[in-house]
């Protein structure tokens, strides 16, 4: 099977059965960017809402390049992985000192912008200015791993450079962002991971030889991730009045930079939780346990518990800011992470 023949079925199915997507409407390079920025680890449903925000907020590279790092990460709360967008104002500083505001054309060059890897440096390139530039992700690896029965493992580096190379010869000409789109979407509405591929609205189905062979339940190989590390975490939620206690994480590691509630290494118990408060300095009238919580990262999940403490007074607070409910909701970007206790300070507040 030469893969030339994917070309014309792939744009064909393309045209009717691509989605309606707000960064397709007006695939500005800026546009482009942002939207692939956000879809890494995210899902499509999940960024539509926050890429239609973040333009309005800031439509452009320059707007980008001048926010705040607190309206930044205000605009980004909820999706997660906050190193992304740090990068991406990163970048946009490069490029206005570096390339007179304008994005590169050539992948090689976005690929040595900060947060743009081969992936979204394809992608820009394609779709926004139409070079030949393979977006190889793992929907892509998915397809092409299926459509040639190729049991190399798709984590590997040297398999992504080797279908990028393959992919780079059968670009058709003016069509290279549809083509970069088209086998992304076949990947996540069709070509579907888990040995669940719907090959019956496959335009691909009378060229994939894991089809032909059967095998698409074995197709790609992909080495086991390792296990996610389990790290037992209690949350305080430390009220005085309407005041909440949070901090600021450190500038580097995991959530750099953000707001937090004050934690404890492990699961505490009442007495251990009431030992931990007094030795700070704070005297709880209430000690209220909360449900527990858990919340995954990449390489490792938080299993936490929480206790809610009511304290009539506040002593020397160390790094911890009293905040209120429209401050937590409007001014400090509390990760996702906390979600769940930043809802139970709401309600509790609410009910008081």
């Amino acid at each position: 099977m030469e893969l030339l023949q994917i070309v014309q079925p792939l744009l064909g199915w393309y045209e009717t059965h691509a989605r309606i997507l707000p960064w397709r409407d007006e695939p500005t390079p800026y546009r482009v960017w942002v939207s692939e920025i956000m879809l890494q680890q995210t899902r499509v449903e999940a960024v539509i809402p926050y890429f239609e925000r973040f333009l309005a907020e800031l439509p452009t590279l320059q707007d980008l390049a001048e926010a705040e790092e607190a309206r930044l990460m205000k605009l980004w709360e909820g999706l997660g992985y906050y190193s992304r967008v740090r990068n991406l104002q990163k970048a946009a500083r490069l490029v206005i000192s570096e390339y007179g505001g304008r994005l590169p054309d050539e992948p090689e060059k976005l690929a040595k912008l900060p947060g743009i890897g081969s992936y979204t440096a394809g992608a820009i390139a394609s779709i926004a200015y139409g070079k030949p530039a393979p977006a190889v992700d793992g929907n892509v690896l998915r397809v092409l791993a299926r459509v040639t029965a190729n049991r190399a493992d798709i984590s590997e580096t040297a398999t992504k450079r080797a279908m990028e190379q393959d992919l780079k010869q059968i670009y058709p000409q003016g069509r290279a962002g549809d083509f970069t789109q088209a086998l992304m979407e076949l990947g996540a509405l069709v070509c579907l991971p888990n040995g669940a591929p719907k090959c019956g609205e496959c335009p691909l189905a009378a060229l994939c030889l894991a089809k032909e062979q059967n095998r698409t339940e074995e197709l790609p190989v992909k080495a086991a991730k390792k296990a996610r590390k389990i790290e037992q975490r209690t949350v305080f939620l430390i009220l005085n009045g309407n005041h909440v206690l949070i901090q600021k994480r450190p500038e580097r590691g995991l959530l750099a930079g953000l707001w937090e509630f004050p934690s404890a290494d492990g699961s505490l118990t009442k007495p251990q939780a009431l030992e931990w408060l007094n030795t700070r300095g704070f005297h709880p009238e209430r000690l209220k346990r909360l449900p527990k919580a858990k919340h995954v990262f990449s390489h490792v999940e938080w299993h936490m518990a929480g206790w809610l403490a009511t304290v009539p007074e506040l002593p020397a607070l160390n790094g911890l800011l009293p905040a209120q409910p429209d401050e937590l909701l409007q001014t400090y970007t509390i990760p996702a992470a906390f979600k769940a206790f930043l809802k139970e300070y709401l309600d509790f507040i609410q009910s008081s």
